[in-house]
């Protein structure tokens, strides 16, 4: 429920009762006068009794006397009310208190108040939630940290062995200077991919994303990034499967969605079967477009799955893997298309693997 909804339907309730009370307080009054104007009519009097008096003065002060009794009963319910609502509030600022002291223990609240304490107490589950996915985020990206601190001395210190030998070795045979130095390159190109991860990760940390909106054809968008991934598809020995409709245009920010469908394809292409085809389709629904990017590949577990959007995740928890980078790119993609005020999702079964993506064709953003 919408806290601002929730907190006004709070309120509502609160002077509805406080009103009712009032109202049933005013009818309860003067049926109490009118039957007891009547009874008093009903008796005879004695010009000496003390309650005969009493009512005289009453009666000829009776305006008077009923604002009075009205004011006072006004003023009872209102501070009985007034209490009340401190009363919650101050079980409100306790409640509070707990949810940063006692996180694990559920809140219980007076009868009245169960509809905050119900929201409360989902508060506190979310939080804890949300705690509990920041540490599992914070701990595997140390893992990755410490994983990649140590895979850095190994094609480091390979490249300066063989650079070493090379240098000190200044009559071996051509064929071992190739080999050595095809090794050196090798191994000085995993070093470059580690060190930036080291970067993906310090950037994700320190960078907030922002979007510059403008109006794009991603149609030609999505045809040239499969025109630039051309190359890396055959060294892959891979192939495209293209359906992209023409001329749609939308409003975005066609820098980080390029970068959307670049860790997309880059995905799939790192967990793809050789010679298989990279089937990327585009098309439009009612006032959204619908991008598909999927690959046949080893199908993720369920269990996998649910996290594949989280950050510093990877499918391939092994370091000897050249897959998976930092495990960032996936939710980066996811950002910035909910930036966009899109969804992202993806389905993994027999052997396939599938994201779709829905992008709104005009944004709120700029509409406004």
């Amino acid at each position: 429920m919408n806290p601002k909804k929730h907190k006004n339907q709070i309120i509502q309730q609160i002077i509805v009762q406080y009103f009712l009370v009032l109202f049933a307080f005013v009818v309860i009054y003067f049926l109490s006068i009118s039957g007891a104007y009547i009874w008093c009519h009903q008796i005879i009097w004695q010009p000496y009794d003390r309650l005969y008096i009493i009512l005289s003065f009453v009666k000829e002060n009776l305006m008077a006397f009923a604002s009075v009794t009205l004011l006072a009963g006004w003023t009872l319910i209102t501070c009985c009310f007034m209490a009340k609502s401190l009363r919650n509030l101050n079980e409100v600022i306790v409640a509070s208190q707990k949810l940063c002291t006692a996180k694990t223990e559920p809140l219980t609240l007076s009868a009245d108040m169960k509809t905050v304490q119900d929201e409360l107490n989902l508060f506190r589950e979310q939080a804890l939630r949300s705690e509990l996915l920041a540490k599992e985020a914070e701990q595997r990206k140390n893992d990755l940290i410490v994983y990649l601190a140590h895979d850095l001395k190994t094609p480091l210190t390979s490249v300066i062995g063989y650079l070493t030998l090379l240098h000190d070795e200044p009559e071996i045979s051509y064929k071992l200077q190739e080999k050595y130095t095809h090794i050196a390159l090798e191994k000085a190109l995993r070093l470059e991919d580690l060190i930036n991860e080291f970067f993906d990760i310090t950037r994700f940390n320190l960078t907030v994303l922002s979007l510059e909106w403008g109006r794009t054809n991603l149609s030609r968008m999505l045809e040239q990034v499969v025109y630039e991934f051309q190359p890396i598809l055959a060294e892959k020995k891979l192939t495209w499967d293209v359906n992209i409709a023409a001329n749609v245009e939308i409003l975005c920010d066609p820098d980080k969605l390029e970068r959307v469908f670049d860790n997309l394809i880059r995905n799939a292409i790192n967990y793809s079967y050789s010679n298989s085809q990279i089937h990327l389709s585009m098309k439009t629904l009612d006032e959204q477009v619908e991008i598909q990017v999927s690959n046949h590949g080893k199908t993720i577990p369920a269990d996998k799955l649910s996290h594949i959007f989280e950050q510093f995740f990877r499918l391939d928890s092994s370091r000897a893997s050249a897959t998976g980078g930092a495990g960032l790119g996936l939710a980066i993609a996811k950002e910035i298309v909910e930036l966009h005020g899109g969804t992202i999702e993806a389905v993994s079964k027999n052997e396939s693997i599938c994201f779709t993506l829905l992008l709104p064709m005009t944004n709120m953003h700029n509409s406004l």
